[in-house]
């Protein structure tokens, strides 16, 4: 039996034409000939796609440690794309939209689902207010926090969007309430091929479980003796993915993510999670910054905010939405954030400059 990854959806088009296997390829080497950047890039892992192994190397973002590379097998890629697809309801000739870069696994597994799926899949070029033609309506995109800010205003033209690669903040939330796009945030990495769980960000039916984070088909979950989350997906790796990400367990598919378990602060006895405290604090504070800490005698460590641009007086009142324990106790500023490949706050390597 030829492998599904081997096969091009005959409802598949890019850029509003039909294209077999041998077509694609064709246009594949075009793009990296004579692309954009973004198009090479494409053009990159269409080749990888469509070449005759079965699994294509992915870089991962190095958000929680060094950047590496990992093999995934195409036939996994391919479990995802229909797992998605079952999830958001995407049948052949749906139209969808990718403003995400294809040298990472979220903007690749797009393409896949185009593919596998049979969708209609339009490229624009990746950036933090993507140029998308506001006249046409897609069924599906992919957003990074980022780009779902500078692009709410126009979320009419989506039928479903989702966010992801970074924790959506209370003002993104906000700006999705009055929209009928529905908006999802994901939970996923590149070990597990994307998302594998998401969760309602908008739309709300006041089922008690929809503001969990709910798993894919196919995806069940659990935690260590750490309150770390485990992932069971064997469609989609054969081992159990042991996860940093501290988590409330409420059913073997649903879960709420509470922080890192790298990035836990312990001050005075008391365990304190940055990413919680930075969600209560977006939208107060214009510029990027991140919750961390240093060392300190008496408190063990000593929690402080970290602001990037030059130095200011900052309204301490904006502080009136945090926990007695979750005021920083210093706030510092530089310059400009040590940043991961894919352009997230490298935490570690940002509090070391403070160091210098």
């Amino acid at each position: 039996m030829i492998p599904d990854y081997t096969k091009v959806h005959n409802r598949f088009k890019l850029e509003r034409h039909h294209y077999s296997y041998d077509d694609l390829m064709e246009v594949a080497y075009s793009y990296v000939k004579e692309g954009e950047p973004y198009q090479e890039e494409l053009g990159n892992f269409l080749l990888d796609w469509l070449d005759n192994k079965d699994y294509v190397v992915v870089n991962t973002s190095g958000s929680t440690g060094k950047p590496k590379k990992l093999k995934i097998k195409k036939q996994a890629m391919v479990n995802s794309a229909i797992a998605t697809g079952d999830f958001f309801n995407l049948s052949p000739g749906k139209k969808v939209l990718n403003c995400l870069p294809s040298n990472f696994i979220a903007g690749k597994m797009m393409i896949v689902r185009a593919i596998i799926l049979g969708l209609e899949l339009d490229m624009v070029r990746p950036s933090v207010s993507p140029r998308i033609d506001l006249h046409k309506d897609y069924d599906f995109c992919a957003f990074t926090p980022m780009q779902l800010k500078n692009f709410a205003k126009h979320l009419k033209s989506l039928k479903t969007a989702i966010v992801g690669g970074g924790r959506v903040s209370d003002h993104i939330k906000a700006l999705v309430q009055d929209k009928k796009t529905q908006v999802y945030e994901t939970f996923g990495m590149t070990e597990t091929v994307s998302h594998i769980a998401v969760r309602k960000l908008n739309n709300f039916t006041g089922e008690p479980t929809e503001k969990y984070f709910k798993t894919l088909p196919g995806v069940t979950v659990s935690k260590d003796d750490r309150n770390c989350l485990v992932i069971e997906a064997p469609n989609l790796t054969s081992e159990k993915v042991v996860t940093n990400d501290i988590v409330e367990i409420y059913s073997d598919t649903t879960f709420n993510w509470l922080g890192r378990y790298d990035n836990v602060i312990i001050s005075g006895g008391i365990n304190l999670y940055p990413e919680q405290i930075e969600m209560k604090l977006r939208g107060k504070i214009k510029e990027e910054f991140f919750i961390g800490s240093l060392h300190d005698d008496t408190l063990g460590d000593k929690l402080i905010m970290v602001i990037e641009g030059e130095e200011k007086t900052i309204d301490k009142s904006i502080f009136n939405v945090l926990d007695k324990y979750e005021v920083p106790k210093e706030v510092y500023y530089l310059p400009e954030f040590a940043k991961t490949l894919s352009g997230k706050i490298h935490r570690k390597k940002t509090l070391e400059l403070l160091k210098k």
